[in-house]
């Protein structure tokens, strides 16, 4: 009875080389991709209490875009840049998950 070969991968830590497996779970995550600067997505599933801003609408960096309750909190969510609002991706009442794109800004 012959063993599987698992394929080894190799890491450096502070200038020594190691040897590792990867697991199903870390071979299957997620791409990792860098945000757009104007997008605001939500951290936490969570229902969208108020809307304050629509699309068209011109807003500055720190002002109030919407109320997000999540964990029983009400959270305030700004605009994290100045710009012009092209997509507003939620209306009140809705139940958003997890890294929902809410509210997109153009610079």
């Amino acid at each position: 009875m012959e063993k599987e070969q698992k394929e080894l991968v190799d890491f450096v830590v502070t200038a020594r080389k190691y040897k590792t497996t990867l697991t199903e779970k870390y071979k299957n995550r997620p791409v990792w991709k860098k945000p757009y600067a104007g997008d605001v997505i939500s951290h936490l599933p969570g229902s969208i209490v108020e809307v304050e801003v629509k699309e068209g609408d011109h807003v500055e960096a720190g002002q109030l875009l919407l109320i997000h309750q999540a964990m029983k909190m009400l959270n305030r969510v700004v605009a994290p840049i100045a710009g012009t609002v092209s997509v507003v991706n939620v209306h009140v009442g809705e139940h958003i998950p997890k890294d929902h794109l809410m509210v997109k800004i153009e610079a």
